[in-house]
This record gives C-alpha cells, sequence and structure tokens, in this order.
C-alpha cells in the first residue's frame, strides 16, 4: 500500500436538530490497495475517521440530519451574532425636555391609530 496524495480540508458543519454548529479540518490520504483500487481515508488528529461527507452526527445530539458548508461558516456566525448581542437594543428614542422645548414641542403628543388613518377617512355625505 502507497500514499499517493495528501490534501487538507475543513468544513462548517450545524445541525438541523439542536443548532450546535462546529469546524473540523481534515487530512484527506489518497491511498492505493495491493489490488491497485485507491481508496481515501480522512484522519484528525492521527485518528482515522469516517468521511464527513458520508453521514456526518451532531457531538451535542447525535443526530444526523447535518448541514455541511464551506470552511468559516460557523465562526462568521458566531462573530455576527456577538456584533449583534453588543449592538444597543432598538427601541424609541427620547427626546431630552430642553431640546423638545426649543423646538416648540412642550406638549407631548401620542399617537393612536385613529389619528394615522384621519386622513383617509370618508366625510360622511
Amino acid at each position: 500500500m502507497s500514499e499517493i496524495a495528501v490534501v487538507h480540508e475543513s468544513y462548517s458543519f450545524a445541525c438541523m436538530r439542536c443548532g450546535h454548529g462546529w469546524e473540523q479540518s481534515y487530512q484527506i490520504e489518497h491511498h492505493v490497495d495491493a489490488d491497485g483500487r485507491e481508496f481515501v481515508q480522512y484522519v484528525v488528529n492521527g485518528q482515522v475517521v469516517p468521511s464527513p461527507l458520508s453521514r456526518p452526527t451532531c457531538s451535542n445530539c447525535d443526530n444526523h440530519v447535518v448541514r455541511i458548508m464551506r470552511p468559516g461558516r460557523v465562526a462568521s456566525a458566531r462573530d455576527a451574532a456577538h456584533r449583534q448581542q453588543q449592538a444597543p437594543p432598538a427601541g424609541p428614542v427620547e427626546v431630552p425636555a430642553a431640546a423638545a422645548a426649543a423646538e416648540g414641542q412642550q406638549k407631548e403628543h401620542h399617537w393612536h391609530l385613529s389619528d394615522l388613518l384621519h386622513p383617509f377617512q370618508r366625510k360622511a355625505s
């Protein structure tokens, strides 16, 4: 048995059941057996593992409904979630009383749906 080539590949995975995401790099060894047939072995940390493309398993819930993506997808999703957690929550912005008074808006007005629909209401005949 002689080794033909070694290729390094990385994949991102997301479990469609529990939402767990992870990334894994593989050393893919291309071999030829004694009968001249080619075969491939996936190696992680020196251990031969099943092909991640055949039936990946979620390490969190053992489910096999796993999406395989290009490398970096899990990290970019985690970064986006982290940035979103740091952003202040959206909502109404209060105008300081001094600024409102300066603009002549001393009386606060609460809008109601009827106020917004008023221009569209028909006049009674």
